[in-house]
């Protein structure tokens, strides 16, 4: 299948999103506590921990060994959550939480691409049940997010599925490329963390958007282009092309795997921080 724009005779091209901090101003899963909290998810004091590591989350990111131990609490955290009762919390709170801080530029660039005959695929560590209606509701055309295991019985069993993050990511865009017949040296990338880095290489246009400091330093390095995203817009009010679906059941799709994944990290990264500002 050929390019609708750019040019008809060539391959098909794409641009890849990573979605916290990058197209959305907070973590996409962070943002749900207080919906799980009313929805008797989770307690009072995993809400105060959840605001301040969203708060620790905007000002910095974790190293991989940090995200791989969050990534293990978090899990651990979830499991028993009923899917059917999580997937209606967020149902009811997606387009009130998520509208509002979706980047301007973000929605501008996904735009852009979209007129350039470019498909937009949000690649995510966040869980698939909350990115997939994100995905929609931004126009996105594929995503590649994480999927928790789910029992027999309707719950997380608390085991990770498929973990998108680091060369995973890497791996699922070379994979989308070939099955869909991207031409990846033509193809963009955006993300906001050095965790990314193999996935920003592995395309012929890489961007570093409101860079942690890793990922600055090697995006000056390597002479990509630094965006600073700043500027939340509602898309309703931003965008007449983007018309905000009904909340179907998959929008309705909300899932704690990603809680458990992000808030997790930015929870042990935290403990790491004060541990070493006290020593």
């Amino acid at each position: 299948m050929l390019c609708r724009v750019e040019n008809r005779f060539l391959p098909r091209t794409a641009a890849f999103f990573d979605l916290d901090k990058t197209v959305i101003a907070k973590s996409s899963t962070l943002t749900f506590s207080k919906s799980f909290y009313q929805g008797g998810l989770i307690n009072r004091r995993a809400v105060l921990r959840t605001a301040y590591t969203q708060f620790v989350f905007l000002a910095g990111g974790a190293d991989h060994d940090q995200m791989e131990r969050m990534r293990e609490y978090l899990s651990a955290l979830c499991k028993g959550w009923n899917v059917q009762q999580v997937k209606e919390l967020v149902a009811e709170t997606l387009h009130e939480l998520i509208d509002p801080i979706i980047y301007d530029e973000a929605a501008t660039l996904i735009e852009e691409h979209h007129t350039a005959g470019r498909d937009v695929v949000i690649v995510s560590t966040s869980g698939a049940e909350v990115v997939e209606p994100i995905g929609d509701l931004l126009g996105a055309d594929r995503v590649v997010a994480t999927r928790m295991v789910v029992g027999d019985d309707g719950c997380y069993t608390g085991e990770v599925e498929y973990y998108a993050y680091g060369p995973t990511k890497a791996e699922a865009v070379k994979a989308l490329a070939e099955s869909e017949g991207y031409d990846l040296a033509r193809c963009y990338a955006y993300s906001d963390s050095a965790t990314d880095v193999p996935m920003l290489e592995s395309v012929g246009h890489p961007h570093a958007v409101n860079p942690d400091r890793a990922l600055r330093r090697e995006a000056t390095l390597r002479e990509w282009p630094i965006l600073t995203f700043d500027r939340p817009v509602r898309l309703k009010q931003r965008l007449s092309a983007f018309s905000l679906p009904p909340r179907p059941a998959l929008m309705a799709a909300a899932a704690v795997s990603a809680a458990a994944l992000t808030a997790g990290a930015v929870w042990y990264a935290t403990r790491r921080r004060a541990g070493a500002a006290s020593a």
